[in-house]
């Protein structure tokens, strides 16, 4: 009996992303072979499989596309710049050439493209529009592409349902311009992921189309009081005639985890209709996308239940393009170093550097990150409101505020990368080590690469502030290393009574029966 035949090769690109990550989970519980391209593959070493393998390219680095396509069968394309500070529609024709000529020399049979629907005519989306110039280019060379285009996505943590669910949650007046009652067809991520693996399985017809959209056509502010009433929520609009992209988009990122560049671009889109004209998709797939409210409802329950696998800022991406500094060399490391000691082991130690930017912030201060938030987010940064996803526990690639976990042993070493707009790179790290004598040595590192005069000014004109938070959140973590040292040791005391107690019943039983 011959042994089965190997499932063909797939390369998935935009795996750190929303839809990238909710479509690895799906191919790798079908048995896929799966091979993923990332900028980073240490921020996928805690997502893949046995039998998915990353390797290491960059979309924009022609030089890295060889080895990721050789072999491969299928190549799903997720990517593009919403997050890039700049001329996104030129990096997104440059990406897409330089995919769809490695992957014609590769002999790749077809790439999958997710794109976005769009509506031709005066106010155009650039960005929608980039992205269907996206799927014509990956055409050009002649490989055979499935394009999906679809309209608002809607899921926990997808960007429209974050911006949804925090003006609901946080707004009892609504400002509402004119772009929230233009019409749309969200659909659930569910139903995305749907459309995405059943293509793998069409038969070979050439590049096609499809327009995916949800089962109803509403506006923006008809899901944002759908969502207000299955939270039991009061809300009232305020309509304003005239509240422009720019002025939104800041208004969005006062208000929400939203960026105010990416705000801009997804104001832009949802300015626009974007709604299903073509069903092809309906009489192709097996898919029937659930209705407007089911969608909300599944991504509030998963929202509560805390399983939200992937969130839209977890894209290397989405805090724009790694900044090159134009190739200038950066200088001396500027280092504040700091060490603490408390009288516990390095896992209880380690503890509340492991919680740090969730509930208990950042141990000191907490409103001058706000305020530095507060800045970043005029500078066109990212802001503090992304929070951290999870409040106990990490992985390399995770997102806590401003930061980016970069490299993380549990119970042992944290050190987070930042994303903030400086004029250097930046790095704050912590590490546990024990005495020797019961006790553990806490080292707080913060280190700055200064770009020139700017990147040094920058850090000598609030190096005071920077001492007094730094010595501040040292000391704060020290403090709750010592409030749950004190708690564990009454959790202890309370159950070593406890054992007491039922030995003392139980002596005492004995000596009642011998004297009976």
């Amino acid at each position: 009996m011959s042994e089965p035949a190997e499932k063909p090769l797939i390369l998935l690109t935009g795996a750190t992303g929303y839809v990238g990550g909710r479509l690895l989970e799906a191919l790798q519980q079908s048995e896929h072979r799966v091979r993923c391209l990332a900028r980073r593959p240490e921020y996928l070493e805690n997502r893949v499989g046995e039998s998915t393998s990353v390797v290491r390219g960059d979309v924009l680095d022609p030089a890295t596309l060889p080895t990721a396509l050789e072999g491969v069968d299928t190549a799903f394309y997720l990517v593009h710049s919403i997050g890039a500070t700049r001329d996104f529609e030129s990096r997104d024709r440059q990406a897409a050439l330089n995919f769809a000529a490695a992957a014609q020399r590769a002999g790749v049979r077809r790439i999958i493209y997710l794109g976005g629907l769009d509506e031709a005519g005066e106010g155009r989306s650039n960005h929608l529009h980039s992205r269907q110039k996206t799927g014509a280019l990956l055409r050009s060379t002649g490989v055979p592409v499935i394009e999906f285009r679809a309209s608002i996505i809607l899921g926990s943590g997808s960007l429209s349902f974050e911006m949804i669910r925090t003006l609901v949650e946080r707004l009892p007046v609504m400002i509402c311009p004119r772009w929230v009652e233009v019409l749309a067809q969200p659909i659930y991520i569910a139903d995305v992921i749907s459309y995405l693996t059943e293509s793998l399985e069409l038969p070979d017809q050439g590049s096609r189309v499809f327009e995916i959209g949800g089962a109803d056509t509403v506006s923006f502010l008809e899901i944002m009081r759908e969502y207000a009433r299955q939270r039991g929520l009061r809300r009232f609009v305020l309509p304003v005639p005239v509240l422009t992209p720019n002025l939104s988009s800041l208004w969005l990122g006062l208000t929400t985890p939203v960026y105010a560049r990416v705000g801009r671009k997804l104001i832009a889109s949802i300015a626009n209709a974007t709604i299903v004209r073509v069903d092809e998709a309906e009489r192709t797939f097996d898919v029937q996308p659930v209705s407007m409210r089911e969608a909300i409802r599944r991504s509030i329950e998963n929202e509560d239940r805390g399983s939200t696998p992937t969130r839209w800022f977890d894209a290397v991406s989405s805090a724009g393009p790694a900044r090159s500094w134009g190739g200038t060399k950066f200088g001396r490391r500027l280092v504040d170093a700091r060490r603490g000691h408390v009288a516990v082991g390095p896992d209880l130690a380690f503890a509340p550097i492991r919680r740090i930017g969730g509930t208990p912030g950042w141990y000191y201060a907490n409103w001058l990150w706000g305020i530095r938030g507060f800045i970043d987010l005029m500078l066109g940064g990212v802001g503090v409101r992304r929070g951290r996803s999870d409040p106990e526990e990490l992985a390399v690639g995770a997102v806590i505020g401003f930061w980016r976990v970069e490299e993380y042993e549990p119970g042992r070493r944290l050190r987070l990368a930042a994303e903030m707009k400086v004029p250097g790179r930046a790095w704050l790290e912590f590490e546990v080590e024990p005495d020797g004598e019961g006790g553990t040595m806490i080292n707080q590192t913060a280190i700055y690469d200064p770009v020139g005069l700017l990147g040094l000014a920058y850090w000598y004109g609030i190096y005071p502030l920077h001492v007094r938070v730094f010595r501040g959140m040292l000391a704060g973590i020290v403090e709750a290393v010592g409030v749950a040292a004190t708690q564990q040791r009454r959790v202890d005391e309370n159950a070593q009574q406890g054992v007491n107690g039922r030995d003392a019943e139980a002596s005492g039983g004995v000596a009642e029966a011998e004297a009976s």
